[in-house]
């Protein structure tokens, strides 16, 4: 990978040791001015470096080198990073072109550039933290197996969680800046919430090469696509999650909540929840406060190189 990097470029590597450590050091390397920052890594270390070179003219590369790696394969790279590192190599030929703003997900002040789960999904995913050294070698049976055990033993799946409300919802009746209830649209408003996805991107996730589709309306040129599941019912949400697997998105019901479009997002409650930012684990709180911000960051898009396209 450095070697396909190098060729025409200069590249400085630098190792992480610690989270929060990818973060800082692209600062600093915006505050430097240096043209792009490659994350090479999991997704979570992907949310640091994104974090760290968003708002600067710095732009952020990918390349997957976690167990699942989400956001790498949802803008067209493949799970292998020496491949993944050809196409950028590619896009980087022309730049002007490849180097494009893109939005991403703010919540409680934290950049987040696919997904932030809460709820349920967060809970499953403190669970799989619990046995972080087998994350990359069983990553798929890890997961289902920490669904399961959360489900059975570590949530309770008989009482909402929380409130989620999304742009003229927030605030109650009055919305967000009308106090004589002329803008408020309740059906922008679910009081019995389990678990919440909010969306930056889609797919949600990945189960093996299958992408769990939850919403084609979620896209990185667009705002927020928050769904919520109102049941613990595990018929439900098994026939839901199955519908995505089919792709078109899960269709909204009693059970599931859609809200398409969103720019502003308040999830509350008086106990707290727990929530989960590109698949971190951030433990818990009473109210997450979740804005969209267009054009938050550059980013280099893959390009398939023009030698292998004659070839194809």
């Amino acid at each position: 990978m450095h070697r396909a990097l190098s060729r025409q470029h200069d590249v400085q590597i630098v190792e992480t040791n610690r989270r929060g450590h990818a973060t800082r050091f692209a600062q600093d390397a915006a505050h430097r001015g240096i043209d792009l920052v490659i994350s090479f890594g999991g997704d979570g270390t992907l949310n640091e470096v994104a974090t760290g070179v968003a708002g600067s003219e710095t732009a952020l590369g990918v390349l997957p080198g976690g167990s699942t790696n989400v956001f790498a394969r949802t803008i067209g790279l493949p799970n292998d990073p020496v491949a993944a590192a050809t196409l950028l190599v590619a896009g980087l030929e022309d730049p002007e072109a490849n180097i494009r703003p893109i939005g991403l997900g703010r919540v409680n002040g934290r950049f987040f550039c696919f997904h932030t789960g809460i709820g349920y999904d967060a809970a499953v995913v403190r669970t799989v933290e619990t046995r972080a050294s087998l994350k990359r070698w069983a990553g798929h049976p890890l997961f289902i197996y920490a669904a399961l055990h959360t489900w059975l033993n570590k949530y309770d799946r008989h009482h909402p969680h929380f409130s989620v409300a999304a742009d003229s919802a927030i605030g109650g009746p009055g919305g967000l800046t009308d106090n004589e209830n002329l803008n408020y649209d309740p059906s922008r408003f679910v009081d019995d919430g389990y678990f919440t996805i909010v969306l930056n991107t889609n797919p949600y996730s990945f189960l093996g090469n299958r992408p769990l589709d939850l919403s084609p309306a979620a896209g990185l040129d667009k705002p927020l696509v928050a769904v919520t599941f109102r049941t613990m019912s595990a018929i439900a949400i098994i026939r839901t999650l199955a519908g995505a697997l089919k792709g078109g998105g899960v269709t909204p019901s009693k059970h599931v909540a859609c809200f398409n479009d969103v720019h502003e997002l308040i999830v509350e409650n008086a106990e707290p929840f727990p929530y989960q930012v590109d698949g971190d684990y951030l433990g818990e709180s009473t109210r997450l406060h979740f804005r969209h911000v267009p054009e938050a960051v550059k980013l280099l898009f893959p390009v398939q190189p023009a030698d292998q396209i004659l070839k194809d």
